[in-house]
C-alpha cells in the first residue's frame, strides 16, 4: 500500500480518458445485497438488526446529525477567505465532518451496546439462545456498520445539495459564467430537467473521498469491537482516540525514521507501529478530492482490501478475547 500512500502528488486534476465507475458501482450494491441478506436471512442478523436500531433510536444518533448538519450549512455560507475557491474547502471541511461523526458512532455504539450487555449481564440472555458468542460478535459489528451507513447516507445527500449550490455561487464571486443548475432535455415535446453535468461531476469526484472515510469507520469500528470485550467504553474511547491519531501519522513516522537516517531501534520501533496500527493515511484522500483530483478505481479497490483484511484480523482477535470472558 505505500505506494498508493502519496498518489496525490503526481495525478492530473483532470484524467485524459473518462472515468468508467461501473465496475465500482456493481461492488457498491453487491455488497449492500450481501449486507442485507446476512441482516435478515442469519441468525447473526437478527443482532445486528436491533444494534441497528438502538443506535438510531440513541440521542447521539440525532446529535451527532444535527451537529453534523449545522456544520456542513455554515461550511457553505460562511466564506473561507481562499481567493474564490471555497468548494475545494468545502469538501475537505466535509469530509473530515462526516468521518468525526461516524467514528463517534461506531466507538459510542461499540461502547453502549457490548460493554454494557455484558456489564449488565443481558448477554447472558443471548447467548443462552442458539446463538454462539462468534455470532455475538459479528452481528454487533454489522449492526454497526449499518447504523453507520444511515448516517452517512443521510449527511452524504446533504453535503451533495450543499456542493450543487455551492459550484454555482462560487463561480459567480470568480465573475465567471456560472454554470446552470439544470440541462433541459426534450422527451416527446415536453422538457425534462436534469442535474447540469458539469455540477454533478463536482459531486462525484468527492464521492470516493466518503467510501474511504466510511472505510475508515469501518477500520476503527472494528477494533472499538474489540476492545468493547475486555475494556470499559472510558478505555475504549482512549484506545480509539490513541489509534486514529497514531494512525493518520503511521506514514510520517516511517518515512521520518528512514529520511532522517534515524538509528536501528527507532527504524525498527516506527516499522512496528505502522504494522499493528492500522495506516489510516491510507484513507484520508481529502486534499486530493478538494484539489480535484480523481481517486483511481485500483486505489479503492485496494483500500477496500486493505481495510477489509484489518478488520477481519481485528475481529478474529475480538473472538478469541471474547471466548474466555466470564459473563456470570
Amino acid at each position: 500500500m505505500n505506494r498508493f500512500l502519496t498518489f496525490a502528488e503526481g495525478i492530473p486534476v483532470a484524467p485524459p480518458v473518462p472515468v468508467d465507475w461501473t465496475l465500482t458501482w456493481l461492488a457498491v450494491f453487491g455488497l449492500l445485497i450481501m449486507l442485507v441478506a446476512v441482516s435478515y436471512g442469519t441468525r447473526i442478523g437478527v443482532i445486528a438488526r436491533a444494534t441497528t436500531k438502538e443506535a438510531i433510536r440513541q440521542p447521539l444518533f440525532l446529535l451527532l446529525l444535527a451537529i453534523s448538519t449545522i456544520v456542513l450549512v455554515l461550511n457553505a455560507v460562511m466564506p473561507f477567505f481562499t481567493l474564490e475557491d471555497d468548494v475545494k474547502m468545502l469538501n475537505e471541511c466535509g469530509l473530515a465532518t462526516l468521518l468525526i461523526s461516524g467514528a463517534l458512532l461506531a466507538v459510542w455504539t461499540a461502547g453502549t451496546s457490548i460493554t454494557s450487555e455484558i456489564e449488565g449481564k443481558t448477554a447472558m440472555t443471548l447467548l443462552s439462545k442458539p446463538i454462539d458468542r462468534r455470532q455475538f460478535i459479528l452481528g454487533k459489528y454489522i449492526g454497526i456498520v449499518q447504523a453507520v451507513i444511515w448516517l452517512f447516507a443521510i449527511l452524504t445527500v446533504l453535503f451533495s445539495v450543499l456542493i450543487f449550490i455551492k459550484v454555482g455561487y462560487d463561480q459567480r464571486e470568480r465573475s465567471e459564467e456560472v454554470t446552470p443548475m439544470w440541462q433541459w432535455h426534450k422527451v416527446s415535446e415536453v422538457e425534462i430537467p436534469t442535474p447540469h453535468p458539469d455540477r454533478v461531476r463536482v459531486i462525484a469526484h468527492m464521492l470516493p473521498g466518503i467510501a474511504l472515510a466510511f472505510l475508515q469507520v469501518c477500520v476503527l469500528g472494528a477494533i472499538s469491537v474489540t476492545v468493547a470485550t475486555r475494556m470499559p467504553m472510558v478505555m475504549n474511547l482512549v484506545v480509539c482516540f490513541a489509534v486514529f491519531v497514531i494512525g493518520n501519522l503511521t506514514e510520517i513516522i516511517v518515512n521520518q525514521s528512514v529520511a532522517g537516517e534515524a538509528n536501528e531501534s527507532v527504524t525498527f520501533t516506527a516499522r512496528l507501529i505502522s504494522m499493528v496500527v492500522p495506516s489510516l493515511s491510507t484513507f484520508n484522500v481529502s486534499s486530493a478530492v478538494a484539489t480535484g483530483r480523481v481517486v483511481p478505481q485500483d486505489y479503492l479497490g485496494l483500500s477496500f482490501v486493505y481495510a477489509a483484511t484489518y478488520i477481519a484480523a481485528m475481529l478474529l482477535l475480538g473472538f478469541i478475547m471474547f471466548e474466555d470472558r466470564d459473563l456470570a
